[in-house]
């Protein structure tokens, strides 16, 4: 059933918001060069602990860590491991939370050093497409609005847009309905509705947007193997402009983080 949140949910789902924002920041501060996807998993988790909330993606149909570290052709769900970042490389965090009974959810792709040119390209273009996505997000829209605005905005780069992954609702679980996807057409899919409280993550690749599930039954790969962008963010629809519950700024007026 779609429906709004009261004024009291969103507050506790702006509270998850502002501590998921912070805890990728504070796993930003720790990609680099030389740095294991499992030190950055021990991070996040204890950063989310210290604050009072739990890792909601631990455990989480038998998730095995508390963030997923997707690296260079990972698209999402990657597991942390003792893989090593390497300059060059792109890892997506992607991380939640759940205090007093609600959820938070977000994720943000980080350069490893320097990255290419085509690379950099693709960072920016996925990011920009979340907000063009978030611009749709006002009550009297659809969710297939929202699609087509990461869509075209994607595909105009010659980038591919995952069709097999969306976004979603949140709330007392971390993925409720409406999904949303990241493509779609102009006028369809569910009414946005004043007070509704959803993730929008474009997942962009750099070359076609096929993909395939690893052996591990989680890890989603580029069909061709070249790098995926991944950025979500939790926003609150209403009249006009959508209400954003969780932010980047603490990763990106950070000076000692590479974005």
């Amino acid at each position: 059933m779609l429906r709004p949140k009261t004024q009291e949910e969103i507050e506790l789902l702006r509270i998850n918001g502002e501590l998921v924002s912070k805890t990728l920041a504070e796993v930003g501060k720790n990609v680099a060069p030389g740095v294991s996807t499992k030190q950055l998993d021990r991070v996040a988790e204890t950063f989310i602990r210290d604050h009072g909330a739990v890792p909601n993606f631990l455990g989480y149909d038998g998730f095995p860590a508390s963030i997923c570290t997707s690296v260079n052709d990972v698209v999402v769900h990657g597991f942390p491991s003792d893989y090593i970042l390497r300059e060059g490389d792109i890892v997506s965090v992607d991380l939640g939370t759940l205090y007093k009974g609600y959820n938070g959810d977000s994720a943000y792709t980080f350069p490893v050093g320097e990255v290419s040119a085509e690379v950099r390209k693709l960072l920016d273009v996925t990011k920009e497409s979340l907000y063009r996505g978030i611009a749709a997000a006002v009550a009297g829209n659809r969710v297939g609005d929202i699609g087509h605005a990461v869509q075209s905005y994607a595909e105009s780069f010659g980038f591919g847009v995952v069709r097999e992954l969306e976004g979603h609702g949140i709330g007392t679980d971390m993925h409720e309905d409406p999904g949303v996807p990241n493509y779609g057409r102009q006028g369809h899919g569910p009414k946005l509705v004043d007070g509704m409280v959803i993730c929008i993550e474009p997942m962009i690749n750099a070359g076609n947007r096929g993909v395939y599930l690893a052996k591990n039954g989680w890890a989603v790969h580029t069909s061709d193997h070249k790098p995926a962008a991944h950025y979500e963010l939790t926003v609150v629809v209403r009249h006009g402009k959508a209400e954003q519950l969780s932010t980047f700024d603490y990763i990106e007026k950070d000076p000692s983080i590479n974005f």
